[in-house]
């Protein structure tokens, strides 16, 4: 069994705190992650969006692009409509080989805001809300799938699906072919554990990121009911193996279940506190020696 070990720019730039990481040059975030051992990068706000652009500069830098993320907003529009508005991001991953694309519903989402707190996130009532969702959600992906790029659900703070039970929620009501982005960090955040998540859905997980939460500072934005981006900058989130996330348990879940996509490093921290280049060496290192121990052969 073999996976990849790719990273998140929002180490670097921050794409919900827009101003946060704005003067790191997109070039050190490229050359800095393949320094620290990734083979792989996904999108961020700074990335060029046309594939003749972006090959080149990927390919100077010997990084694959691993995915992208898109904010759907289901709730509000139709699946044809969600459709046709996906294409041109769709493409761009076709053509230069991802084969993932991360979808999120971010109808009435507060993960920008900081200044609302967590629990005033949105939801989703009722199971016929769920169910009409869910269809939405199915059409979307087959449609992608079709296109050769599988979409993967990302559960995420503030927004519809954020604890387990949404988790289960989303997956009872939607069909294979919509699979499901395991974020250590996030499920950790809304009380829930990834291990556990793993084992339990782990035909339908089809990428992950390997996010930490400091024990310290998830004891206090809990406490303040802190908003997504305010608990950023709190320094809730760090990199892989400097947290309270258990990823031995993670990963041997992951190997159990023949586990073959992309290991993604992911650490939306304030560079200027805590340097990218050196918190992605450290993530890569730590992911690279837990996969030997979890019999996970690293690519690339």
């Amino acid at each position: 069994m073999s996976v990849k070990l790719g990273i998140n720019p929002i180490g670097w730039t921050n794409d919900c705190l827009r101003w946060l990481g704005d003067l790191v040059p997109l070039e050190t975030c490229l050359a800095e992650a393949r320094e620290a051992g990734f083979s792989g990068v996904e999108l961020g706000r700074k990335f060029p969006r046309a594939a003749g652009e972006l090959r080149p500069l990927l390919e100077r830098h010997g990084l694959a692009l691993v995915a992208g993320w898109y904010s759907a907003t289901l709730l509000e529009r139709t699946a044809q409509e969600e459709i046709a508005a996906l294409q041109g991001h769709l493409r761009l991953h076709a053509e230069l080989g991802a084969k993932v694309l991360v979808v999120a519903e971010t109808t009435g989402e507060i993960i920008n805001r900081v200044d609302r707190p967590a629990s005033a996130r949105p939801r989703i009532e009722g199971r016929e809300a769920w169910r009409r969702f869910g269809e939405k959600l199915t059409a979307l992906a087959e449609a992608t799938l079709e296109q050769g790029v599988r979409l993967a659900y990302h559960h995420h703070m503030g927004t519809v699906v954020e604890t387990r039970d949404d988790i289960a929620r989303l997956l009872e009501g939607t069909g294979p072919a919509l699979g499901l982005l395991l974020d250590t960090g996030h499920l950790v955040f809304a009380g829930g554990d990834p291990a556990a998540l793993a084992r339990e859905h782990a035909e339908r997980i089809v990428h992950v990121h390997c996010k930490d939460v400091r024990r310290y500072a998830l004891a206090a934005c809990r406490r303040r009911d802190a908003s997504f981006s305010e608990a950023v900058l709190l320094g809730v989130f760090t990199a892989p193996g400097d947290g309270l996330v258990d990823f031995p348990a993670v990963l041997a879940a992951l190997s159990a279940a023949r586990y073959r996509g992309w290991l993604v490093h992911e650490a939306e921290q304030d560079p200027r506190q805590a340097p990218p280049g050196i918190y992605a060496e450290l993530g890569c290192s730590y992911l690279r020696q837990l996969c030997a121990g979890a019999g996970l052969r690293v690519e690339g």
